[in-house]
């Protein structure tokens, strides 16, 4: 007997935010090749469009909701909106982020605020609004995206590895709560993957080769490495994992 069902995820309806781009993109449409008919919300219009249009052209059923998510009443209506589709999401993918890279003592105010509004404000928020319904069907999935950071520092990144250590607790807290009822919390950390929000270290090509030469396999990731994590945490596969931190970083945090 083959088990290729526990991967499936056909009718399940999954809201990845920051699916228009790099992670959050491949994850929707990993998520979207096993059946999910995807939400993506970001900020961006115009490349949400580009990114439907590309999930369609794949048979992939997929809506983008243009949305800030520093916005707390936009947020809310967008969870309220996230339902019109397809009916009440399953699946909740919080990959949205920003990294502002500035040494300590030249952040602000205003770099602190932002970076904690997206990377860890949001993904409560989210979760806190469509999780109620996931409950009420007794099967909900929600992932995180953790970071190296979450575990370890690096120059020049103060308010995004305090966000990154507070996303890996919160999956821990949003598991405690919900997983008695169906919904489990995990979290993904990448490692280091060619996207728009790590473009600074990959222009300096001596840098990404320093990472690469830091993993265990030898390379830096690429975004196909996380679709299989990503499907099993999205899946039924996953029933009896929550509160956890998955490492796809080719064994940089090992090592």
């Amino acid at each position: 007997m083959r088990l290729d069902s526990l991967f499936d995820l056909a009718n399940r309806v999954a809201v990845v935010t920051g699916g228009n781009s790099g992670i959050g993109k491949a994850i929707a449409y990993a998520l979207g090749s096993q059946g999910a008919r995807l939400i993506l919300m970001a900020r961006r219009a115009s490349e949400l469009s580009g990114a439907c249009a590309e999930l369609h052209s794949e048979g992939i059923s997929a809506t983008g909701i243009a949305v800030d998510l520093a916005d707390r009443e936009a947020l809310k209506q967008a969870c309220v909106d996230a339902a019109l589709p397809y009916g009440a999401p399953d699946i909740l993918v919080n990959c949205s982020g920003i990294n502002i890279r500035r040494p300590f003592p030249e952040l602000t105010d205003a770099d602190w605020d932002a970076t904690l509004a997206i990377n860890l404000a949001a993904p409560f928020f989210l979760t806190h609004a469509l999780a109620p319904a996931m409950k009420a069907k007794g099967w909900g999935r929600i992932i995180n995206i953790a970071s190296l950071q979450s575990v370890r520092a690096f120059n020049n990144s103060g308010p995004y590895g305090a966000s990154k250590g507070g996303v890996m607790q919160l999956t821990r807290a949003t598991a405690e709560y919900w997983s008695a009822f169906g919904v489990t919390c995990n979290a993904i950390a990448p490692g280091f993957f060619n996207t728009p929000l790590t473009a600074p270290v990959f222009a300096d090509a001596a840098k990404a080769q320093k990472n690469a030469d830091a993993t265990m396999i030898g390379r830096n990731g690429e975004l196909p490495d996380l679709y299989g994590t990503a499907i099993f945490l999205a899946s039924n596969a996953s029933a009896y994992v929550t509160g956890q931190t998955i490492f796809v970083d080719g064994g940089f945090s090992a090592k």
